[in-house]
């Protein structure tokens, strides 16, 4: 059983929550257990959403700077090996995925936010990459997930200064999606996860593994992968569901199974 890192299945939504205090900082016990949470979920039938959550001040605070502090170059050779592992496990989980953030989200903490989908904050949330204070970068996708979701001049900013941003600015560069008072965060997290649950699950598993995988490709090679993925959903009991329940009653009536 993980010490750090637990999950609930309710409705067809999983909540993940991180929980070492006092700061969530993401030791290597706690990478491995987050790891292995997000595979055993990307292959839960029962499973439509998934919400992440960490404390009330403190969603993640990053890398444990204590453990790291005794590390050498070869030892992080090898362990960036295993945070890369954990954080690109997260973002492959096959459902939609969101990260319920209260408190502070820095460092590997905003890293793991950036590996899902999207991203609710509370309105007095604290996010950035502070690593260069350290003398370092971020280590676990910060310098490529960030770029790509708020472009290459805002990351730089914020990687280079190393500085915080507030919830607001954090919604006006991207970086988060939606605000929240602090007391409804997982509320609405989990609302907002309730809205694909109840989805067809294998479309939105495409929608997600073809959008992801287009990013990193060129336009044409990305359509190619959007064209196969389409003409493949029509083998779906859910298109067939979904196209039958439009034709009778209009749309956003299907009950999809998820087949």
């Amino acid at each position: 059983m993980a010490e750090f890192v637990t999950f609930e299945v309710s409705e067809c939504i999983a909540t993940i929550t991180l929980s070492r205090p006092p700061m969530n900082a993401l030791n290597l016990q706690m990478q491995r257990e987050i790891r292995s949470i997000a595979e055993e979920l990307s292959e839960r039938d029962d499973v439509g959403a998934v919400v992440m959550q960490g404390g009330a001040k403190v969603f993640a605070a990053g890398a444990d700077i204590k453990e790291m502090a005794e590390m050498s170059q070869s030892d992080m050779e090898r362990e960036a090996a295993n945070l890369h592992a954990c954080f690109d496990a997260v973002a492959a989980i096959r459902q939609p995925t969101i990260a319920a953030i209260t408190g502070y989200a820095l460092g590997g903490g905003c890293e793991l936010a950036l590996c899902c989908d999207l991203r609710i904050a509370a309105d007095d949330a604290r996010l950035g990459q502070p690593e260069i204070l350290l003398g370092i970068i971020p280590g676990g996708g910060g310098t490529q997930r960030l770029s790509r979701l708020i472009g290459p001049s805002r990351a730089k900013d914020l990687i280079f200064s190393g500085r915080f941003v507030g919830a607001e600015e954090a919604l006006r560069l991207g970086l988060v999606d939606r605000l929240a008072p602090a007391a409804d965060v997982l509320t609405d997290a989990l609302a907002w996860a309730g809205e694909f649950a109840r989805g067809p699950g294998i479309a939105l598993a495409e929608a997600k593994r073809v959008i992801d995988a287009g990013l990193d490709r060129p336009l044409m090679a990305g359509l190619a992968l959007e064209r196969d993925a389409f003409a493949g959903l029509f083998g779906t009991d859910d298109r067939r569901i979904g196209m039958a329940s439009f034709i009778a009653e209009g749309p956003g009536k299907a009950r999809f199974t998820g087949r």
